[in-house]
């Protein structure tokens, strides 16, 4: 039964506390699109995704209507591109352009899946995808883009670490007029879920079903009121009282997860319990860090203080519902968070404290501005690094870099809307180039080997 107390808790965490639903994803398999024609293969993918998606946007609308909790973005992922490209010729970026008109024809913010799964080698399709990837974001305005380069049981594939550097660049430099937004919607990843529903990894895994929705909720202001509530907590207290309130969003989730599969007729997926922050005031995961008695993010403690803020949040979502997937945990994408911009503008947040926050949170290196003129080499290696960490640890790990062509380290790159602005981060110059160079497969670890 609905207390009282409870209804007007919600309703102060929707409007003083940036509490919402993140994104409703409706994943949709395009594997019976597949054909040696490229242009038909295009215009399948086209009215399957509109005849799944056309409503998604309209449903959202009326559930955030009916129950007042905002839900900020409404998009699709598709099974990865390339296993399409894999059985045609011609240029893959005809699929890119299909994905964009049906994105504009539902009207969602983006559409994930232009990707492939390249952890142990390179198959039919991967290559010519990849090659494709900067001049399809070119094109577009709501594709994203991700390639996994590696994973527990495959190990890494160097070779495309290599590769992939060189497409980050590219994908910057044919941006440059729009601040570099290309690379902003590509991501490489480690350990890839198929459920995932936040760009720009997202994308309908071959295991998904035909079509499902999947709910990735959010809610970091809401968590840091809490905290500001206990003064004087001790950290185990601490700890309970971030699971508590991970029960709670958890539950606005699993609501709006539940509603959004009964009207539009597809199964339930997930809901992903990611703190998801955002450039506003007051939805900060930094400042949550900061919060339980840290001076800046960055300092030392900020490790120990977001393992534990990925561990409570998990433990708490769990809880209330059966149905948890996707990444799950806590994103720390630096032009996001108005605590982390912060913190990077003082220099008490570099690259190399956010890649060991990498080791015990939910994503990578995530949303994070580089010199222009970053070689492609170094790029290539922070990739691989972000891979060894997901790979020894059996997680997901990513690493979404903008090199910002024309600019240099202290400078600032605003991109507007969710994905935020900051501060041009410090590389280290030492080459990596002979290692990188090398190519070949970093082998699967011990960790691999569980059967």
């Amino acid at each position: 039964m609905l207390r009282t107390s409870d209804i007007l808790e919600t309703i102060k965490m929707i409007q003083e506390e940036n509490l919402d639903i993140r994104t409703i994803t409706m994943g949709i398999s395009l594997l019976d699109c597949i054909d040696s024609d490229i242009d038909v293969a295009c215009e399948k993918v086209y009215n399957k995704i509109v005849k799944y998606a056309s409503n998604l946007v309209k449903v959202g609308e009326e559930i955030e209507k009916q129950y007042g909790i905002p839900i900020i973005n409404k998009r699709i992922s598709v099974t990865p591109i390339a296993m399409l490209v894999a059985a045609t010729k011609g240029n893959p970026v005809k699929f890119a352009l299909a994905l964009e008109k049906a994105a504009i024809t539902c009207n969602v913010n983006f559409i994930g899946g232009y990707s492939a799964l390249v952890q142990k080698g390179f198959s039919c399709g991967d290559k010519e995808l990849i090659m494709s990837i900067p001049e399809a974001l070119k094109q577009t305005e709501r594709v994203c883009a991700s390639v996994n380069v590696g994973s527990t049981k495959a190990g890494i594939n160097l070779d495309a670490c290599q590769l992939m550097g060189k497409i980050v660049k590219e994908a910057s430099e044919l941006t440059a007029d729009k601040n570099c937004v290309g690379s902003a919607k590509l991501v490489v990843l480690c350990n890839a879920p198929e459920d995932n529903p936040f760009m720009a990894g997202a994308f309908h895994g071959v295991g998904e079903p035909e079509c499902v929705i999947n709910v990735g909720v959010s809610g970091p202001g809401v968590v840091k009121s809490a905290i500001e509530k206990a003064k004087g907590a001790n950290i185990t207290e601490i700890a309970d009282i971030i699971k508590r309130t991970a029960f709670k969003i958890t539950r606005m989730g699993q609501l709006v997860g539940t509603e959004a599969s009964k009207r539009l007729g597809v199964p339930f997926g997930i809901v992903d319990l990611s703190l998801a922050p955002t450039p506003a005031v007051g939805d900060s995961v930094a400042h949550i860090l900061e919060e339980m008695g840290l001076e800046k993010c960055g300092t030392h403690g900020t490790t120990a203080t977001l393992a534990l803020l990925n561990d409570a949040v998990k433990k708490g979502g769990v809880m209330a519902s059966s149905k948890v997937g996707g990444l799950s945990g806590a994103f720390i994408p630096v032009t996001e968070d108005a605590g982390m911009i912060d913190a990077a503008r003082c220099e008490a947040l570099t690259i190399e404290k956010l890649e060991a926050m990498t080791a015990v949170c939910s994503v990578g290196l995530d949303m994070i501005v580089i010199p222009g003129d970053t070689p492609t080499e170094t790029i290539s290696a922070i990739i691989a690094d972000e891979a060894a960490i997901g790979m020894v640890n059996s997680k997901t790990t990513a690493v979404r870099v903008i090199p910002a062509i024309g600019k240099k380290e202290g400078e600032e790159l605003d991109f507007g809307g969710l994905l935020g602005h900051g501060p041009i981060m410090k590389i280290n110059h030492n080459s990596s180039a002979d290692f990188i160079n090398r190519g070949g497969q970093i082998p699967a670890p011990m960790q691999s080997l569980k059967n």
